[in-house]
């Protein structure tokens, strides 16, 4: 299940770069632009197909990089004037052609918040990423379903003694012959723990969706603990860290759940992006790279989430639509907000964009996109590797 859920979640991915892709075709063909190619991934092709059409006939191809997508129209530079061509198009088609994609990855991120809202929606943002809680409309909100997952395994610790896993699902914990007490909350666990130090224990979680009890085991005790904290290197009582997952529904607010959590990413997105651009003019690279991810980074978020369900798959390239949006309306050349902000800046000026400049500036504008895109896969490398 979860093979086929990383794969759902990778096809929905490509879909997301297709939608804003065909944002600009469909755009294009309304306003009497011509459409040249309709390409998925980038060249060089591997398959090719002429499709005829009362609009212009264009070519349908599936490239070899598997990295995005592109709308090739005829007579891109600003400046051309033959019929059919971009650069002969009215100022106002040239803007609704250039922000067709950004609108269709906001209606895609906007249909699926509101369906992963009403079919429940998992709990990403909190307090500590963006100083509140996930918007929710708690007249319409109902938890149907809570887990607290075991992470950051501590090595040679009590939990991995006990046979717990990244990942397994932590139900209770007690002493071997007595009663166990419910872990109904990550921060119950810390709790629970302090109250049975130094004792051997149990743990009940499912792996897998089987109800398995762990070895036993025996936790740290008091003295263990203190001692690691005034040495600088805490340790817990059981040796790791209870992280909770929690998926919450809506109905007739949905829509309105969607819009607040876009809000909130929206948000994040931008904060994020001021963190790296500060650290890049800082001349650390590494750490504006380590803000952002790449395609193997989305990789092992899709990997880790098939883990977790359809719910946070769909939650995740909701996300990713929605980010897709806003970096393509900024004014970064290369990409529909920079092409549509050169655009703009030519017609404030009143001078003609010439297409010698209009070409350095796209290309430098791709160089550095490129040259971020490596830094980002090191990083992701090195970090999931």
């Amino acid at each position: 299940m979860g093979i086929l859920l990383l794969l759902l979640g990778l096809v929905l991915f490509i879909g997301l770069v297709v939608i804003h892709e065909f944002g600009h075709f469909v755009m294009a063909r309304r306003n009497g632009v011509e459409v040249e190619e309709f390409g998925i991934g980038f060249p060089p092709a591997i398959w090719r197909k002429r499709i005829k059409s009362d609009k212009g006939d264009y070519d349908f191809t599936i490239n070899a990089l598997p990295l995005g997508g592109f709308v090739k129209l005829k007579g891109e530079h600003d400046i051309d004037e033959t019929p059919g061509t971009f650069g002969a198009a009215s100022l106002s088609t040239k803007v609704k052609v250039m922000v067709a994609g950004v609108v269709m990855n906001l209606v895609a991120a906007f249909f699926l918040l509101t369906l992963v809202a009403l079919i429940g929606m998992p709990k990403l943002l909190t307090q500590e990423v963006i100083g509140e809680d996930q918007f929710t409309v708690a007249s319409d909100t109902r938890v149907t379903q809570r887990d607290i997952i075991a992470r950051g395994l501590e090595p040679d610790s009590p939990a991995t003694k006990a046979g717990l896993q990244e990942r397994d699902r932590l139900i209770s914990i007690g002493p071997v012959d007595g009663e166990k007490q419910p872990i109904e909350q990550s921060s119950n666990l810390p709790e629970l723990t302090r109250q049975f130090a130094g004792q051997e224990v149990e743990i009940q979680y499912t792996r897998g969706g089987e109800l398995r009890t762990s070895e036993p085991t025996q936790l740290r005790s008091q003295e263990e603990v203190q001692a690691s904290r005034d040495a600088g290197e805490p340790k817990g009582y059981l040796g790791l860290v209870p992280v909770q997952f929690e998926v919450r529904q809506s109905t007739w607010s949905a829509p309105i759940v969607a819009t607040g959590v876009a809000a909130q990413i929206t948000k994040l997105t931008f904060q994020v992006l001021g963190t790296s651009v500060a650290s890049l003019f800082r001349g650390d690279t590494a750490k504006a790279s380590e803000q952002v991810s790449g395609p193997v980074g989305i990789f092992f978020v899709l990997k880790e989430g098939s883990t977790l369900g359809i719910k946070f798959i769909l939650m995740i390239i909701a996300i990713i639509s929605l980010s897709l949006a806003i970096m393509n309306v900024l004014p970064i050349p290369a990409l529909d907000g920079g092409r549509l902000f050169l655009t703009l800046f030519f017609r404030a000026i009143r001078k003609p964009l010439q297409p010698n400049v209009e070409d350095n500036i796209n290309l430098a504008g791709f160089a550095f996109l490129m040259l971020l895109f490596v830094l980002i896969t090191i990083v992701d490398v090195r970090r999931f590797f």
